[in-house]
């Protein structure tokens, strides 16, 4: 690990939340995917919910604040704050609940999940193939941040495999 490897890294704890799908698509396209606006509101979000996309900066420091409207109406807001991207293998961002106008806000359904995510997408590709792994911890969280998170990696794992269902339907009809 190189030292701004290290930095980007600081203040994540244990327990690590990992999952990962291999996708029919190459590297570039999975990529593009995760990186422009456009793309970005056709599959983000658990399943059901329309994305719309407030504002993308796609650059270290930069942020992607996003709402995500849920089939019943309800808007969630969220925002990224982007520490690192090595194009096409991996960016690195903090994760985090917002208000419409971008401020880090608590989980609306649940006020002890941490206030901040430190997050990682890589991005590796084999035969044609795309492995897209996702890795998320709590930055800076007090010990009942870290176990609600800790308790609530099952309903992380349901929730991330229906966004990577999302985005493997998105793959399968886009071809660039």
């Amino acid at each position: 690990m190189n030292a701004k490897e290290s930095q980007n890294t600081q203040n994540a704890v244990e327990p690590v939340f990992t999952i990962s799908r291999v996708f029919n698509a190459p590297r570039e396209l999975v990529w593009k995917a995760c990186t422009e606006p456009e793309r970005m509101q056709e599959w983000w979000g658990p399943k059901g919910f329309k994305g719309r996309v407030a504002k993308m900066d796609f650059r270290p420091g930069g942020i992607y604040h996003y709402c995500l409207r849920s089939p019943d109406g309800h808007e969630m807001w969220g925002k990224f704050v982007y520490r690192e991207i090595k194009a096409p293998e991996r960016i690195v961002f903090v994760n985090s609940f917002s208000d419409e106008k971008g401020a880090v806000t608590r989980h609306p359904m649940h006020q002890s999940w941490p206030l901040e995510m430190l997050s990682t997408f890589t991005f590796t590709e084999k035969n044609g193939k795309t492995t897209f792994t996702i890795q998320s911890s709590p930055l800076n969280p007090s010990s009942e941040e870290r176990k609600t998170f800790e308790e609530g990696m099952g309903s992380m794992n349901q929730g991330w495999t229906g966004t990577l269902e999302q985005l493997e339907g998105y793959l399968a009809k886009t071809k660039k």
